[in-house]
Order: C-alpha cells, then structure tokens, then sequence
C-alpha cells in the first residue's frame, strides 16, 4: 500500500498554538493544577503530553506529573498486529488512585486505543476522573469515546490516514492527511 501526502493540517507553529489553547482549557476545567496528572499514550501521545505539561507549568508556575502508557498488551487486535509486538514500557511513577488524569493521544480515530488505555490506567489504580486529550479527532468512532480536549477536527475518509509528526520521535512537526494509492 502506498500513501501520499494529500493536506497538510498542522504546521510547527499550528501545533505549538494548538496546543497551548488546550493547556489553557485543561487548566480551565480543572480550576488549576491540584491532583493533576497527564500521561501520554505511547508513542505519539507521550511527548504531547510532556508539551501540554510544560505549557501548564510555564502558565500556572506549578510542574504537573507525566507519565507514559503502553496498552500493547491491552489492544483488541493484538493478534492482527503481528506475531510478536513490540511491547513498550508503562512508566507512571506517581499514584494514579484519586488522581485527575488527563490521557493524551495524537489522534482519535475508532475510539479501540483509548479503550485499551482505560483498561490499563485501571490496573494502575482508581483515578478520581479521567479526561482524554487530542491532537486531532478524525471521527468514525466505533465505541462511544469522546475526547474533552480536542486541538483539530478534522473529518476524514476511512482511505485517509492522519499522520502526526513529532520533533522527539520524526525529527519535524506537522500533521498530514494521506491517501492510498490504488
């Protein structure tokens, strides 16, 4: 399968402003940073939360704790992915029971990822209340997930992927709409 660059949605500087609105609206609907945590869904969501949370700590003047979630093991198509995938590590190393969490993902497609996060969220403990961040929300859900935090939406066909590129991970900023070729 080919893909080609059809639209670009986000450029670096999109990002950063796209971003920075929704640190704002993260702070907003929780009166402040008390008993907050974000923690980024691996990959893409991880170093998305760690930019949220840096915004917040450059607006509030408090650091709030991040951390990163593998749902590898949580994913209902764990067996379509391959024989053996890649299993990443969890690395949440504050409590998360009575915790307001704020999960972050790049893009919120069938709504099948975040399932998985919130089961494996619930096996670290009880939050108090758990929030979902995105950079882009695609729509064709096929579970009823809805994020609270949405910095695009960005309506798509289902041969269109949404590609989110980040510094920490493609070496550039950007988010893309791909078509494929037949």
């Amino acid at each position: 399968m080919i893909l080609r660059d059809k639209a670009q949605i986000l450029d670096a500087e999109g990002m950063r402003r796209t971003l920075t609105r929704m640190a704002h609206e993260i702070l907003e609907r929780n009166k402040g940073v008390e008993n907050l945590a974000l923690v980024g869904i691996r990959r893409r969501g991880v170093p998305l939360a760690k930019r949220l949370a840096a915004l917040i700590r450059d607006i509030e003047g408090q650091a709030v704790p991040v951390g990163a979630l593998d749902i590898t093991l949580y994913r209902d198509d764990l067996t379509q992915l391959s024989y053996q995938p890649i299993v990443y590590r969890t690395e949440i190393d504050f409590p998360v029971t009575g915790k307001r969490i704020v999960l972050v993902d790049d893009v919120l497609y069938t709504g099948r990822t975040v399932r998985a996060a919130l089961d494996a969220l619930m096996d670290l403990g009880r939050p108090n209340v758990i929030q979902l961040a995105v950079l882009i929300d695609r729509g064709h859900r096929e579970l009823p997930i809805r994020a609270d935090y949405v910095g695009k939406n960005v309506p798509t066909s289902r041969k269109e992927e949404v590609a989110v590129m980040v510094k920490e991970i493609d070496g550039e900023d950007k988010v893309v709409i791909r078509e494929r070729e037949d």
